[in-house]
């Protein structure tokens, strides 16, 4: 209900709605794409993400579904970021190497095992497949129901549980590579 007023408010061009809006979903849109890319590309996307959804926001039907609406835009602009990225990739004489941005380890004195733990979830999320990396972050750091993660990815539920579970054995099987066992 919360969210559904504040659109509301925005329409009416209060500045103050959209700020909250922000302050209250940058974090978790953030999360999503840097779930999907790395550090340094999830700035740039989550930026794209919120000019989209500035534009976007006179014309949302149902502000009660801002969460997948917003999640939506994430994944399309995450999609389209990949997109470009793959044909630059394709298009360039030889293919570059040692693009995706080393551990975010450097000049951290005091790790706290949390984010240490964190980091190595994130490195093998990067590991999985588009799809699966993509449910997973959506269902699990994201908190969207199946239903919404079906919304968000244009596929049946059924779809969304089965990705959810190849996802879930894939990740186990990652982990327990690296010497992770529950």
């Amino acid at each position: 209900m919360a969210d559904e007023l504040l659109v509301l408010r925005c329409r009416l061009g209060e500045r103050e709605a959209l700020a909250e809006l922000v302050r209250a979903w940058h974090a978790p849109v953030w999360t999503y794409v840097r779930g999907m890319l790395d550090a340094a590309r999830a700035d740039d996307v989550a930026q794209e993400v919120w000019l989209a959804v500035l534009r976007g926001l006179p014309r949302l039907k149902e502000p009660a579904r801002f969460a997948p609406w917003l999640f939506t835009i994430a994944r399309r602009a995450v999609a389209d970021h990949l997109r470009e990225e793959y044909r630059r990739a394709e298009t360039a004489a030889t293919p570059e190497l040692g693009e995706q941005a080393p551990g975010e380890q450097a000049d951290v004195v005091d790790v706290v095992e949390a984010l240490v733990e964190r980091a190595e979830l994130l490195a093998a999320l990067s590991g999985l497949p588009v799809t699966e990396r993509e449910i997973l972050v959506l269902f699990y750091l994201e908190d969207l129901s199946i239903e919404d993660c079906a919304e968000v990815c244009a596929i049946p539920s059924g779809t969304v549980k089965s990705r959810l579970n190849r996802a879930r054995r894939l990740l186990r099987e990652q982990l327990a590579e690296k010497g992770y066992s529950r």
